[in-house]
């Protein structure tokens, strides 16, 4: 009888860890997901299409720092949340792919994660200009092939620089 006890408290508390677990990972995407939206208001550009935003830096430090899973949840949602804020909610479907899809791709590990960089500033780049082609016609999406790569290289670099900086404070605090 007391083993059964022992087995079942023991089951009872490794639920209570897991749960305990996903909701740790639950907040942090909450946060980053925050962080990421700032960015993105901090320098809004508009651009004849919709604007030119900082998400894409939360986005690329969201994937370098805990995967591709967790890129795309933090890319679409912080996309999708900047759009519906900043009164363009045409653009919220469109970005919470592109941007979503973006977040997966960055966060390829190891030896691809040059492809994977790669892609997503394809998928970025690319989605942008296509859904704008069927918006507002084809000189309009040619126009912002280059701003559109522009946040995207800028965001980049500085998702780059968080991390390595973050990396660094984390291992002098190990």
């Amino acid at each position: 009888m007391s083993a059964s006890l022992v087995g079942s408290e023991m089951c009872i508390r490794d639920r209570f860890n897991m749960q305990n677990k996903k909701t740790k990972e639950l907040t942090l995407l909450a946060i980053l997901t925050a962080l990421s939206v700032t960015f993105g208001f901090v320098a809004k550009i508009p651009t004849p299409t919709g604007l030119l935003t900082l998400v894409d830096a939360g986005i690329y430090f969201t994937a370098f720092y805990l995967g591709k899973k967790e890129g795309a949840i933090v890319g679409g949602l912080s996309a999708f949340l900047i759009d519906l804020l900043s009164s363009a909610p045409q653009w919220m479907f469109i970005s919470l792919l592109i941007h979503g899809a973006q977040g997966y791709f960055a966060g390829f590990k190891g030896n691809y994660r040059i492809l994977g960089l790669l892609i997503a500033t394809i998928v970025m780049v690319g989605g942008y200009a296509l859904a704008s082609v069927f918006m507002y016609g084809t000189g309009a999406s040619i126009a912002e092939v280059i701003p559109n790569f522009c946040q995207n290289a800028l965001g980049l670099v500085v998702g780059w620089v968080l991390y390595q900086g973050f990396k660094k404070v984390q291992s002098k605090k190990d």
